[in-house]
């Protein structure tokens, strides 16, 4: 038996092996992914991006502004003049809390009377506002017990815009559409052509009159429509079972949607073109898909990763899809809000489809 078993072993293992992508597969990839997870996640909420409006600009004031920006949980990234540009700031995701002190907040404490500070959240994550809330409801109590006996409580009144009552189904099940059409627009894809080499029809098809574009356009298009009924029946799902409410405009949230699917399946056929074997295709896809979840602000904070990190999520398309998911279906914010991320989510489908079709007339000569 051992003398059977053993060819038989080394034949696994040089056909696993012998090819350098393959072996960049199975030993580099996992590293470099432990490595990069090891950096990136973490569940502490820290360095909350904050807004902080300050209608008295008192001393008093200005020492609750410090002391919210001292402990290294907020990080103070915009002071606007008026309380109007608040929403404007959460809307666009500029800001994850505001911090809004009423004029007359210096008045009420040297006479003895309660101060009301307000702290407002984005709600659409629904753990981390809790978290932040949290924070500010002890930040205000510190900065009360330094007072002494000599002024007014502090009094502090919290809301979650978005999502008022902090349900969890409102951020998860939204975030899981944009996971499911990850995997599904690039886990089948990938098989597209490497599919056709291995059952020999990619000869045909390289005679044809056919441009790589319209080759690759051939090869999307199917599945970019398959992909929008998906899309289709989870919203469904989302808006009957789970009671989500789409805020914003759902045409515009179809119209966004097909550049995100557009952008997985440029990334999916450049993988198949690369790709000799179906095996090869749907592991290296695999591959990609965990970073992509991991990475886009789904399960962990973008803003608590490494710099070099949070610059590697602009190249994430699920990033901007899930800014543009929440956007709409959760704060019903349109296009003028989210034209970043539109932007960057359309650079990045315009560049995978065009990669695509790069590397297939590549693979062909």
């Amino acid at each position: 038996m051992t003398k059977r078993l053993k060819p038989m072993l080394v034949k696994e293992f040089l056909q696993m092996l012998r090819d350098p992508r393959m072996r960049l597969v199975v030993f580099g990839m996992p590293v470099m992914q432990m490595l990069i997870m090891a950096f990136a996640l973490t569940t502490d909420v820290n360095r909350i991006r904050t807004a902080l409006y300050d209608g008295d600009r008192s001393v008093a004031s200005r020492a609750l502004a410090d002391a919210f920006g001292a402990g290294g949980y907020f990080r103070i990234v915009a002071a606007p003049e008026t309380e109007t540009g608040l929403r404007r700031i959460l809307d666009a995701g500029k800001a994850r809390a505001v911090v809004a002190i009423p004029a007359g907040f210096s008045r009420d404490l040297s006479a003895g009377r309660p101060a009301p500070v307000q702290v407002i959240c984005d709600g659409t994550d629904s753990n981390t506002t809790a978290i932040v809330l949290g924070y500010a409801e002890a930040i205000v109590a510190g900065f009360n017990a330094g007072q002494g006996a000599g002024g007014g409580p502090v009094t502090v009144a919290v809301r979650a815009w978005y999502n008022a009552n902090q349900e969890s189904p409102l951020y998860y099940v939204p975030a899981l559409i944009a996971v499911m059409l990850l995997v599904f627009s690039i886990m089948l894809t990938s098989i597209g052509i490497v599919r056709e080499k291995e059952i020999g029809t990619i000869e045909q098809v390289m005679v044809t009159p056919i441009a790589n574009i319209e080759f690759i356009l051939g090869k999307t298009i199917p599945y970019l429509i398959t992909g929008y009924l998906t899309m289709t029946a989870m919203l469904a799902a989302a808006v009957a079972i789970f009671g989500v409410r789409i805020h914003g405009s759902l045409l515009l949230l179809y119209v966004l949607t097909g550049i995100y699917l557009v952008g997985n399946l440029g990334l999916a056929l450049w993988i198949s073109a690369g790709a000799r074997t179906q095996q090869q295709a749907l592991l290296t896809a695999f591959l990609l898909i965990m970073p992509c979840v991991m990475l886009s602000g789904f399960m962990f904070p973008i803003h608590n990763m490494p710099l070099m990190v949070q610059a590697a999520t602009w190249l994430n398309p699920m990033r901007w899809y899930l800014t543009i998911l929440r956007g709409v279906v959760t704060k019903g914010v349109g296009l003028a809000t989210l034209w970043p991320a539109v932007a960057a989510q359309s650079a990045l489908a315009v560049g995978f489809v065009l990669l695509a079709s790069r590397r297939f007339r590549k693979t062909l000569r």
